[in-house]
């Protein structure tokens, strides 16, 4: 049966709750120590967000449980989007004097090698998007933990740990993906069954996102963090509290009917909390959708039979355009207004606090990101 422990938390014990967290998952039975440990961070905002990003401490936490089981060989990775920048972001997140003080390397994964991979299961979508499956090559044998957080997002209802895969294991053009995201992510999670030694997943819930999301959200106490080694069984617990019913989001229902994770929440023995007190979890979230990803739904829909103009608007220079437009609604429009509010509100809290507590530290140095072509 599928495991996944949950914990009610606060700030005062969050780092103990962490380690108490993955030890309740089992977390070293999936994790040999003998092969490298890849950190799957999520970014989703180059700028800091509430709920947006992995906090400094979910990453502080996983560290420091790390460190004392003596895990070696432990890298942090993220990749770019057309929207986001690694190194910005993991300044603005507040990561690298965490990562730092642990010795770990923080790795863009614009600048290392990609190689092709040919799957062992047939693809849902892979195939037909893109002309050939990359992955990093340092993925190969590694055991990866995901760093997701509890949100919605307009593309696929909610978001955790099988659409934290999608930043790892396709550069910076998977935006093309938005055509069947369900199926990408479930061909992503089959991938990573492939290639990994080991898989494991943390989801920080104690300032979770509620509406538009992955980024126009509206901030959430939820107080609550998750883990598990099945992907869809944790998905399906967090959509479960968010208030959803995990088998009708598609990519959590394709996955577990493909034998890839138990997206049955009844079917998945849960530990930390009482079952009666799980059972009354639900945050009563409602997914909406921010206008960039409404536009970007309604072209992608009404020019996919239409295969010159579709390739004209999302495969072409003009693309540009859209992202100048995502940049400018969410960077210059929505966030110095509604954003900011949020975030103020957010500061009075004691989540709040905590975040002002940890050191931005020195802004890095670093060569430019190599550039994807992102058509």
């Amino acid at each position: 049966m599928s495991i996944v422990s949950i914990l009610k938390t606060s700030p005062e014990t969050i780092n103990e709750d962490y380690n108490h967290l993955m030890q309740l998952a089992e977390y070293k039975d999936h994790l040999s120590k003998e092969n490298n440990t890849i950190l799957k961070l999520n970014l989703s905002w180059t700028l800091f967000y509430p709920a947006c990003s992995t906090p400094p401490w979910q990453l502080k936490g996983v560290l420091k449980t790390l460190n004392d089981d003596n895990y070696q060989n432990v890298v942090a990775v993220e990749n770019q989007t057309v929207v986001t920048h690694p190194w910005k972001g993991a300044y603005l997140n507040k990561w690298l004097p965490l990562l730092k003080e642990h010795e770990i390397e923080f790795q863009p994964l614009t600048n290392v090698e990609w190689i092709r991979y040919q799957p062992k299961s047939d693809t849902m979508a892979m195939d037909e998007i893109f002309n050939e499956i990359l992955i990093p090559k340092m993925f190969k044998d590694a055991n990866v933990i995901h760093f997701p957080t509890v949100k919605t997002h307009g593309h696929t209802t909610t978001t955790g740990a099988m659409k934290n895969a999608f930043g790892g294991l396709i550069p910076k053009y998977r935006h093309h993906a938005h055509k069947k995201i369900h199926e990408i992510l479930v061909d992503l999670l089959s991938i990573q069954q492939e290639i990994h030694s080991g898989i494991f997943a943390v989801m920080d819930g104690c300032i979770c996102g509620d509406g538009a999301g992955p980024r126009t959200m509206d901030p959430y106490e939820g107080n609550v963090i998750l883990a598990s080694q099945d992907q869809v069984a944790i998905d399906a617990v967090a959509a479960k509290i968010m208030g959803f019913d995990p088998l009708k989001i598609d990519y959590i229902k394709m996955a577990h009917d493909k034998g890839l994770g138990m997206g049955d929440v009844d079917q998945i023995e849960i530990r930390g909390l009482e079952d009666t007190d799980f059972g009354k979890m639900n945050f009563g979230f409602q997914t909406k959708k921010s206008p960039v990803i409404t536009w970007d739904q309604r072209l992608r829909k009404k020019t996919m039979g239409v295969n010159w103009l579709h390739q004209f608007l999302f495969n072409s220079p003009v693309f540009k355009t859209f992202i100048f437009a995502s940049e400018f609604y969410h960077d210059r429009l929505w966030y110095p207004r509604t954003g900011k509010k949020n975030i103020d509100e957010f500061k009075k809290s004691e989540w709040g606090d905590l975040f002002d507590k940890y050191e931005y530290g020195p802004f890095p140095e670093f060569k430019e990101v190599k550039e994807w072509d992102p058509y």
